[in-house]
């Protein structure tokens, strides 16, 4: 059985998992991706327990991947920013949706990528469908697909970072 750490491991993919490989927090990330900034709003759209979501979030901004900003005072609270290395995060995410889409989603896909240029669907490799051009997070829109959860069921929202 493989430890709980990974220290001692000279692997970037050890290392990197030191940082996401926790349940939750890959889908804390695609959330901040999609525009989630606030803590009960994380908490809503993923149904996570308080101290799980606040011992993510923290590891996170430990980690660099997300940054904390005050947006209120008396009490204070505070917002969860995307950072240059979540951003990083977003091709290995939506690798991850494109084989989940592929291999484990038997109604269709619940979340459409579309390109804001053109429309055209994300493909592997992280291309447009429609027109070839690479995409990156500030490209595409995100909307329910075929196998979304029925009205009324909690789906994070459609914004991108």
């Amino acid at each position: 059985m493989l430890p709980r750490t990974y220290e001692g491991l000279v692997c970037s993919i050890a290392r990197t998992l030191e940082v996401v490989g926790e349940r939750w927090t890959l889908l804390i990330v695609r959330d901040a991706l999609r525009g989630t900034r606030r803590f009960e709003d994380f908490r809503a759209n993923l149904g996570i327990a308080h101290n799980i979501l606040s011992d993510r979030l923290g590891k996170l901004c430990e980690a660099g991947v997300l940054e904390r900003r005050l947006y209120q005072t008396r009490p204070d609270r505070y917002e969860y920013h995307v950072t240059a290395a979540g951003l990083d995060l977003w091709p290995v995410i939506m690798s991850l949706l494109l084989w989940g889409d592929h291999h484990r989603a038997p109604d269709g896909p619940p979340l459409l990528v579309r390109h804001r240029g053109c429309g055209g669907s994300l493909r592997p490799g992280l291309t447009c469908d429609r027109c070839g051009r690479s995409l990156g997070p500030h490209d595409c829109d995100m909307q329910p697909g075929p196998g979304a959860q029925p009205a009324g069921a909690s789906v994070s929202p459609a914004s991108p970072a």
